[in-house]
């Protein structure tokens, strides 16, 4: 009975544990990343490491002069709405959010888990954005807020992991692809996602995209090639 009891105590204690691990995972990944991490004994991927990534970045056109006006208690009703609507989506489309800050969101594909086509999921996801945003949009204007949604596409390498400390650990990405996401975002107007030329060739026999005069962007010493991604065909 002792060692029943032991056994027993035992396999409770594993599943306790296994049940925080996929809390603490699910907090920057999407669940069905985070239980296959668990589940499949693949937290080695944690450790920094290179891949091959699309990565994504959204924020909100007009936040910060908002904000400027706008009660404490009103931002944050709007970030709420925002994070609400933008985060099933990017759960459906496979997408890993490493952290939330403010009004922007980094969004990447292909890892910790590799994924076929990650530009294709990038660019359906950032098309279904742009169309649930429109009714969010009507909403707040009724209130007053006028606010839009600007979206970068970045394909290229990066080195990611969990970085931190004892206590408190986030993933992260780094990496010039990484800042040229962000970019493409801050030229994007409210309504418009902005893709690379890595990107753009991932996607180019299946989406439509509309070539941009080259763009320069603060950090990145030469022009850079810009395509508008209005559509799928």
């Amino acid at each position: 009975l002792a060692d029943w009891n032991a056994t027993l105590e035992a396999r409770v204690q594993a599943c306790v544990a296994e049940i925080e691990g996929l809390g603490r995972l699910k907090r920057f990944f999407s669940a069905p990343v985070a239980e296959a991490i668990v589940s499949e004994g693949e937290a080695s991927l944690l450790a920094p490491h290179r891949r091959d990534i699309c990565a994504v970045f959204l924020d909100l056109r007009g936040f910060t002069a908002f904000t400027d006006r706008a009660e404490p208690e009103d931002g944050m009703s709007v970030l709420g709405d925002f994070h609400a609507a933008m985060g099933p989506i990017i759960d459906a489309h496979r997408g890993t959010v490493p952290h939330y800050a403010g009004d922007g969101v980094l969004v990447f594909f292909n890892d910790p888990l590799p994924l076929e086509d990650p530009c294709g999921h990038a660019a359906r996801m950032a098309l279904a954005m742009q169309e649930h945003f429109v009714p969010l949009a009507a909403r707040w204007r009724k209130l007053g807020h006028d606010l839009g949604l600007g979206i970068g596409i970045a394909r290229g390498y990066a080195t990611l992991g969990a970085v931190g400390y004892e206590g408190r650990v986030d993933y992260s990405a780094i990496g010039s692809v990484v800042n040229l996401a962000a970019r493409l975002c801050g030229e994007a107007a409210g309504g418009q996602t902005l893709v690379d030329r890595k990107a753009a060739a991932a996607l180019e026999d299946r989406f439509a995209l509309d070539a941009l005069a080259p763009l320069t962007l603060k950090g990145f010493e030469k022009a850079v090639a810009a395509f508008r991604l209005s559509g799928a065909r």
